[in-house]
């Protein structure tokens, strides 16, 4: 018996040595039977000097063999640019790379490229991962675009970060980020070459930053603009011909390239314009995937324009896309699209025109708790001091989104609460008990509403997409008025709404089939 039970033994270990040398040293070659999960690895867009993110391509053994590739390497040699990991091994070349039958290993390929031709504002860079070797040689391609850019850090002459105060918190203490005032060098930003900030870039006292039409500024985590007290920014976009280019549109945005960040929210910070900055200007600018697009803050009935914007979107700000407090702001034809808060938030009173404007916050990442326009004379983190809403006047505007009420009026019934709504559509449900009995909801009062529509169909190309064009269904069309629309006689994109204003920034086009 116990025999017997040895002679089993010795056969079930023989077996499974004889297995187990099957798999370490039997191997078949690859010759070129590979398949790949695509045969072009495009890095999509990156800065000089910047790295990319982690690209996957996946290698396959369809064949019922267990084989082996004798070479993997990058056709450009220890030169390249590009750095592979092949199952979790780094390198630039590997030899005898097993692959189980009908299995598959894992090639991850990042690139730094430095662009050290100065001439040269961007690169098409190209190489090929090399499995084998003729005649069973197989490609893939690894293509990236390099873009030049100026790089604007917080670091001193001595490689010390610089900070500074951005304010003191309500108990005095000091809030710090790291942060440095622009050089004169620095204070005109043109299109020849992108911009990538690092940190807050200030605007020095008594002088002016100044971004030409086609500029295009990129900000790296917890980055920004600060214009100071006595400082100004002045933004000059222009009208693009190309819808998708926007050439001339001067656009803010993160400083991630790769299509997978071009809709995430909170990217970067904030373009702060403090109390005490005056006669800011910003035409043809897009803002997108901040945490709060554009922060402006003004002195109590400050009698000069804090700022004026015209023909801009702020859209997926994490926050909030406007953010006012005691501002005097001047705005038409703006949209204000989806954020994670408010679309536009006025805190603090102030003094507001808004004409043909779009706010409609289609906010789809997460539950939003405030609807898309909050205008309060005070302070949502001091309700005890009031100020003076001189003005919110909204003319030809759309108040909307994807929540039954998209307007918060909160007045404290002490100090003045100025504010107008004609020719304006409101997302609103009047039969809601929270607001029905509210004086300042009564919509058929003509000294705060006048010609307003409440809810309806607008027929908007794209909300989920921030793209607020309406189509020739929309119930805006003509219902604009005419003298506030002579003001602006052209909507957004450069399309006559005289003499026929439909409500927003755009005015109804036939949408594309």
């Amino acid at each position: 018996m116990h025999l017997r039970i040895l002679i089993i033994l010795s056969a079930l270990f023989a077996l499974l040595w004889g297995t187990s040398c099957r798999k370490d040293f039997e191997y078949a070659e690859s010759n070129g039977h590979l398949s790949f999960s695509r045969d072009t690895v495009y890095l999509d867009t990156v800065f000089s000097n910047v790295g990319s993110s982690t690209y996957t391509l996946k290698v396959y053994n369809d064949t019922k063999d267990d084989i082996i590739i004798p070479n993997i390497s990058l056709r450009n040699g220890s030169e390249s640019f590009y750095r592979l990991n092949v199952d979790g091994v780094a390198g630039k070349e590997f030899v005898n790379t097993p692959i189980y039958a009908e299995d598959s290993l894992f090639v991850f390929v990042e690139t730094t490229i430095d662009i050290t031709d100065n001439s040269l504002n961007e690169l098409l860079y190209t190489d090929a991962i090399l499995f084998d070797s003729e005649p069973f040689q197989q490609t893939v391609e690894l293509v990236t675009l390099v873009k030049d850019a100026i790089f604007l850090y917080p670091i001193d002459a001595n490689d010390n970060v610089e900070t500074i105060v951005l304010y003191n918190d309500e108990t005095g203490n000091p809030i710090e980020i790291e942060g440095f005032e622009l050089p004169d060098t620095h204070l005109n930003f043109n299109r020849e070459k992108s911009y990538v900030i690092y940190g807050y870039t200030i605007v020095p006292k008594g002088k002016e930053l100044v971004i030409d039409p086609g500029t295009r500024v990129h900000f790296h985590e917890n980055s920004g603009i600060l214009v100071q007290e006595e400082s100004t920014i002045t933004i000059n976009g222009e009208l693009s011909s190309d819808d998708i280019l926007f050439e001339n549109e001067v656009i803010f945005e993160g400083d991630r390239l790769e299509p997978e960040f071009d809709d995430i929210s909170g990217q970067w910070g904030t373009i702060w314009i403090s109390a005490g900055s005056t006669s800011n200007t910003i035409n043809h600018l897009t803002i997108k995937n901040a945490e709060l697009g554009l922060y402006v803050e003004g002195q109590t009935n400050e009698p000069e324009k804090t700022l004026t914007i015209t023909n801009s979107r702020i859209v997926n700000s994490s926050r909030y896309n406007l953010w006012a407090r005691s501002a005097n702001i001047d705005a038409s034809n703006l949209v204000l699209g989806s954020s994670g808060n408010s679309s536009l938030l006025i805190e603090n009173g102030g003094s507001y025109s808004f004409t043909h404007a779009t706010i409609a916050n289609y906010w789809n990442k997460g539950f939003r708790f405030n609807p898309s326009v909050t205008i309060s004379n005070t302070s949502k983190t001091n309700s005890e001091n009031g100020f003076d809403l001189l003005e919110a006047d909204f003319k030809n505007c759309i108040i909307d989104g994807n929540s039954s009420n998209e307007i918060s009026l909160q007045a404290n019934n002490e100090h003045a609460f100025n504010y107008t709504f004609q020719n304006c559509f409101i997302r609103f449900d009047i039969n809601q008990s929270a607001t029905n009995e509210d004086i300042l909801y009564d919509f058929e009062n003509e000294e705060h509403y006048l010609n307003v529509i409440l809810n309806g169909e607008l027929d908007y190309f794209s909300p989920v997409d921030n793209d607020f064009r309406i189509g020739l269904d929309s119930e805006l069309i003509n219902k604009g008025d005419i003298n506030s629309a002579i003001t602006t006689p052209f909507d957004i994109i450069g399309t006559a709404r005289i003499p026929d204003p439909d409500m927003g920034a755009y005015q109804s086009i036939e949408k594309d089939l």
